[in-house]
């Protein structure tokens, strides 16, 4: 490797980007294109950090796989912050397990680590943490182990282990102010944001408050019966009742939770659950039918009793009903949760994120773009979609993935 090679690598570890151009803008052999592939994605030009990192990966020879199985990391990487939901995690694996072999053990955890943070982006968690048991990151140098330390962060946050993100991402702060790399250091400085903005709503006995993610953990494990609108659920001390695909089932239960000491009424029962604007006999019968099946599947944490009004809820072991909400409710509150982060994502990416199809997915954006809450910019499969985050929230409780002891 040649010296300007080797000058360029070093600034390139020390996030001196255009240190990196000016030493090898000109160049076209197979490491000086490498080397500005990564240069271009650290400035934010994906498209033209792909191509520059296909072209040197087909231009290393033979003999050099570790080279080529560094390319293709670094495509990886490319992919999965420009929200490339699509790229192969195959071409992945085979390239960690190429590095494993020769030696490199610190791209080939780097790997690791870009594979976690996808299975994380979609909310495989339980996958994402049997990954990360894998790896030991004492051997790291500290860039790597401040990605380390992020990952762990964000799963707890997931989780909403908040004492247990709080603790990495210290390490990842100390991690990354050795490293001396700008773009870590905001990186970490952004993800320990989240803990200290509001992330949902505390609704009780007809007051609201905004609560950080350790007081979401605090309510959580306090005892009491939880109307979870964030996950559509309703949470006992030992026992969930997912409601998510019985939505009339949850409105009741949020319904009757927000009313909780009290009862409340079957027209305004019906306008919730329903929405329908006058209750007739018609509603009041299924109503009837839905508020047995709604007893039915919380018969374990609560009863749904009649009043001369119409029905209050009265849980069987805990003290207090509450209801978990987020802090900004839209109709299409989980595809603004991931735009909230500020990168770019395709349509694709996001029904592959949100378990939904194109179609849904592609609904929600166009009605989302005209009430000016995102825009778009490319065509085809270029169109990428971005939003601004909510100012002064979080919005962790809206993507998927299981809460605490789920």
């Amino acid at each position: 490797m040649d010296s300007l090679i080797t000058a360029a690598a070093r600034a390139l570890a020390a996030g001196d980007l255009l240190g990196v151009l000016k030493r090898v803008a000109l160049r076209d052999d197979p490491p000086a294109l490498a080397l500005r592939g990564i240069a271009m994605a650290q400035l934010g030009d994906f498209a033209r950090a792909k191509t520059l990192l296909q072209s040197a990966a087909r231009a290393f020879g033979p003999r050099e796989a570790v080279a080529r199985a560094r390319c293709v990391v670094a495509e990886a990487e490319v992919a999965l912050v420009s929200r490339d939901l699509s790229w192969p995690p195959k071409a992945l694996d085979a390239a960690r397990a190429t590095l494993e072999k020769h030696g490199d053990r610190v791209n080939a955890a780097h790997a690791r680590h870009l594979k976690i943070r996808r299975l994380l982006l979609i909310g495989r968690l339980d996958e994402a943490e049997r990954a990360l048991a894998e790896l030991d990151p004492a051997p790291f140098p500290p860039a790597s182990r401040a990605a380390h330390e992020l990952v762990v962060a964000g799963i707890a946050m997931r989780r909403l282990r908040t004492k247990v993100a709080r603790s990495a991402l210290a390490r990842a702060a100390h991690a990354a102010h050795q490293a001396g790399i700008p773009a870590l250091m905001a990186e970490v400085e952004g993800a320990s944001r989240v803990l200290n903005t509001p992330a949902a709503r505390l609704i009780s006995r007809g007051k609201e408050r905004l609560l950080l993610l350790e007081q979401v953990e605090a309510v959580l494990e306090s005892g009491v019966l939880v109307v979870d609108a964030c996950r559509h659920l309703v949470r006992g001390v030992h026992t969930t009742v997912w409601l998510a695909r019985r939505p009339v089932l949850f409105a009741l239960a949020r319904s009757l939770g927000e009313a909780w000491p009290g009862d409340l009424s079957r027209d305004a029962l019906v306008r919730r659950a329903f929405r329908a604007k006058h209750a007739d006999e018609s509603h009041r019968a299924r109503l009837r039918v839905e508020i047995g099946r709604l007893r039915a599947e919380l018969r374990s944490l609560a009863s749904v009793s009649a009043t001369t009004q119409g029905f209050a809820l009265s849980p069987h072991r805990a003290g207090e009903v509450v209801v978990l909400a987020p802090p900004v409710e839209d109709r299409h509150a989980a595809v603004i949760a991931f735009l909230a982060d500020g990168e770019s994502w395709s349509s694709s990416a996001l029904a592959l994120a949100l378990g939904a199809s194109a179609r849904t997915v592609q609904r929600a954006l166009d009605s989302l773009a005209t009430a000016g809450k995102v825009q778009s910019y490319g065509r085809g499969r270029a169109r990428r979609w971005t939003a601004a985050p909510e100012p002064g929230f979080t919005t962790t409780l809206l993507l998927p993935g299981p809460l605490p002891s789920d």
